[in-house]
């Protein structure tokens, strides 16, 4: 691929060129991309940490679904051969001490600083995407070429060592005649979330207002449009700013690993 097809990255792009984009420079979310592969999201802790995030992620599998626990110190996902977790996300977040201090697309001098590093890859809900528009659901924020929205909620998830939070979900507004569709859907892929946690009403979950997210980009609502939630691999940076560890990376809202894995690899 060239480097101006780089710059276009839409759902034909393959993942290992969408990697080779993202480690050359180019930000931006990664809804739409790749068709028919599953993307991820990421969090890194210290060592010490990363038993008790173990533990938070298997007491929570809606929201923190496992794909991969890379060995430490590895930067080598057996999911994506060849990629490079310090370079091959659009976008990544550094955190100290639960508090968010940077931005960058990527992390090989941070990663330098620290020998004891365990990467999580957590199923990301852009994996299910694809399927929803082939059984003819419009996913709206594609269409936009925008961002998921996500919000944080009043659902607690079940705490583990250090770690708590609530969860976090993201929002895709869908038509009534096509919300058990879209249950069914994407309850196919319970790697990647699964099924929705909630449909309808927004503050039944604590959401006060859907027209502002926490992360991501403003909803898009069509017309009769009923709101429709899913679980959110955003929760470990809810986790991270509630628990406060001393160190911690993770993806921007959005801003993907893009995995060589088919997405009928993790459909039951």
């Amino acid at each position: 691929m060239s480097i101006g097809r780089q710059l276009v990255l839409d759902q034909q792009t393959t993942p290992a060129e969408a990697r080779q984009a993202f480690r050359q420079g180019v930000i931006r979310p990664t809804a739409g991309i790749s068709k028919g592969f599953a993307q991820a999201n990421m969090i890194v802790l210290p060592k010490a940490y990363a038993y008790d995030f173990l533990l938070f992620a298997q007491r929570n599998p809606k929201p923190c679904p496992l794909l991969e626990v890379l060995d430490v110190g590895s930067t080598a996902p057996s999911i994506a051969p060849g990629s490079d977790i310090r370079s091959d996300i659009p976008k990544y977040r550094i955190w100290h001490d639960g508090k968010l201090v940077d931005e960058v697309n990527d992390i090989t001098d941070v990663w330098a600083e620290h020998d004891d590093l365990v990467t999580f890859l957590i199923g990301c809900s852009f994996t299910f995407e694809f399927p929803l528009m082939e059984a003819g659901i419009p996913v709206h924020h594609i269409e936009a070429d925008t961002n998921v929205p996500m919000y944080d909620t009043s659902i607690s998830c079940a705490s583990a060592g250090m770690f708590t939070s609530s969860m976090v979900v993201s929002m895709r507004g869908i038509q009534p005649n096509q919300v058990a569709d879209a249950v069914r859907i994407s309850g196919y892929y319970p790697s990647v979330h699964g099924a929705p946690v909630h449909i309808g009403n927004p503050s039944a979950i604590g959401i006060k207002d859907l027209t502002s997210p926490q992360y991501g980009d403003k909803p898009i609502l069509k017309d009769g449009d009923i709101p429709v939630f899913w679980a959110c691999g955003v929760t470990p940076q809810a986790a991270v700013m509630s628990s406060k560890p001393s160190f911690a990376i993770t993806h921007a809202p959005g801003h993907m690993f893009i995995t060589d894995m088919p997405d009928q690899h993790y459909m039951v």
